[in-house]
């Protein structure tokens, strides 16, 4: 009999409370195919390492777990990715992955949550009916990581979904790329807006949703756009404990399902 592993492979963080996002989805994966063994992996080498120092426990980078699985014997290998774009760190896996294609008789990588504009359009019609209802003055701005890979044009094109599908007052920033901080406040101020609910547009609500984007820090995002003036409220929900995302990433799973 074929022996079936299910490797669900993440950013990781080293907020415990956070990593339930993950857990939630590794969960929906798990319910949809149950005839796979479940194994966990990080891309984050320094997320790896901290959660050992902090933690004691070690999770394995898709490496250390490709060879962990060729030495158990499994014959196929169905990997999920819970990369929110096929940027750096979802590059970075295949990259590990590529030295163990050949070991297993089928190997199969699904898509990350954004990859067609399908994808999109599922995930942005599907954000619009947990948001609360929009007063004329009133505005959702997301908060993504941001990336030196041109698939940062990911969260311009977020932001445009929301618009087609009629969603005037989301904007999506990002921490480390463009669009950025400034581009929210010439959003916020273009369209005359008077209050704020910030949420971040990551798997998780790790350091940057927590420090980046709520914290009382005068740098954070909140405490910035309070000094502006507005009135600011916090959803601090990953994206990962959204229904809608769960099944996105179980799609995607089903899809290279052999």
């Amino acid at each position: 009999m074929s022996r079936k592993a299910l490797a669900v492979i993440s950013f990781g963080t080293t907020y415990p409370q956070a990593r339930t996002a993950i857990s939630r989805i590794e969960k929906s994966l798990c319910e949809v195919l149950p005839d796979y063994d479940f194994y966990r992996a990080f891309t984050s080498g320094m997320v790896i390492r901290k959660i050992v120092q902090e933690e004691g426990v070690k999770v394995p980078n898709p490496s250390e777990l490709m060879e962990q699985l060729s030495e158990a014997g499994y014959d196929e290998v169905l990997c999920q990715s819970l990369h929110v774009m096929p940027g750096l760190e979802y590059e970075k896996m295949l990259a590990q992955f590529a030295p163990f294609r050949q070991k297993f008789k089928t190997f199969t990588v699904g898509k990350p949550m954004l990859f067609c504009a399908d994808d999109y359009a599922h995930i942005c019609g599907q954000l619009l009916q947990t948001m609360p209802s929009l007063e004329a003055q009133q505005a959702f701005v997301y908060m993504g990581h941001g990336t030196e890979h041109f698939a940062n044009a990911t969260y311009s094109q977020v932001e445009n979904m929301f618009r087609f599908l009629g969603a005037e007052r989301v904007f999506v920033g990002t921490v480390e790329g463009f669009p950025d901080l400034e581009y929210i406040r010439r959003r916020l101020k273009q369209h005359k807006i008077h209050q704020v609910t910030l949420a971040p547009f990551m798997i998780v609500a790790g350091d940057h949703a927590q420090n980046d984007l709520a914290g009382e820090e005068p740098d954070s995002w909140k405490s910035i756009l309070e000094a502006d003036g507005y009135q600011v409220e916090v959803d601090l929900r990953g994206l990962g404990d959204i229904d809608a995302v769960q099944e996105l990433f179980v799609r995607h799973a089903l899809a290279v399902k052999s």
